[in-house]
């Protein structure tokens, strides 16, 4: 009888998603590309927008600096392609490994990094 009526109960309320990275919004202005909602993301990912910052461009190997309102990144980007480094950057210094959570903290121990979870209390060196 559960089984049924789990089954019968819209997708809304099954789904267990609470943790959502905004997508980026910008603009292209020359040869640069401008990301004017990347504060909103840094603390929605409760990081510093500075090592986000740095995380992207060193994985799209290009120049770029923080301004008080935006992120201006060197050269053309596609917003696809910002968002998948954002991802990337949430998988690897904001999820937990163990239980997928995001409740997680940076912390630099003996000069490594550790990402330590607040929900379950796991431990992971990050590079």
């Amino acid at each position: 009888m559960l089984k049924r009526a789990r089954e019968k109960l819209p997708e809304s309320v099954t789904k267990a998603e609470r943790f959502e990275i905004p997508k980026i919004r910008g603009h292209i202005q020359g040869n640069r590309t401008v990301l004017s909602n990347f504060y909103q993301i840094a603390a929605t990912l409760h990081r510093p927008p500075e090592h986000l910052l740095k995380f992207i461009l060193k994985e799209l190997a290009t120049p770029g600096e923080l301004k008080k309102t935006a992120a201006i990144i060197g050269t053309k980007v596609s917003a696809s392609r910002v968002n998948e480094k954002i991802q990337k950057y949430a998988e690897t210094y904001v999820i937990c490994p163990e239980c997928k959570k995001p409740d997680t903290k940076l912390i630099k121990e003996e000069g490594v990094t550790i990402l330590r979870c607040l929900a379950c209390g796991a431990r992971k060196p990050v590079r």
